[in-house]
């Protein structure tokens, strides 16, 4: 089972963007990498196209290493650890070690 998913609210803890949160948009586990929303901002030149026919230069999120980030604690928004606990009916859930809250529902 992955720490992260998709759709997962994460705090980024280390980096340039240090301390900003955001919404995960994509998980590469190949490369060990997350796509976060807002964090790790740059800028693409690209040529007009029939999708984009004025061209120009584009801002997009570049992905970030997953060492970088940790869950956002549901109950208070501060990055949690998280542990991996198998409920009695053989189901596997997430759980924030600050809190102790359930993350998958």
């Amino acid at each position: 089972m992955q720490r992260v998913k998709k759709d997962d609210d994460v705090v980024v803890i280390a980096g340039k963007d240090k301390g900003s949160k955001g919404k995960i948009l994509a998980v590469f586990p190949k490369t060990d990498k997350v796509l976060v929303s807002g964090v790790n901002m740059i800028t693409r030149h690209v040529k007009p196209s029939q999708t984009n026919p004025q061209g120009g230069r584009i801002r997009k999120e570049a992905p970030i290493h997953i060492s970088n980030v940790m869950l956002a604690d549901p109950k208070t928004g501060e990055p949690t650890r998280v542990r991996i606990r198998t409920l009695e009916s053989g189901t596997r859930v997430r759980i924030a070690v600050k809190s102790g809250e359930q993350i998958d529902t």
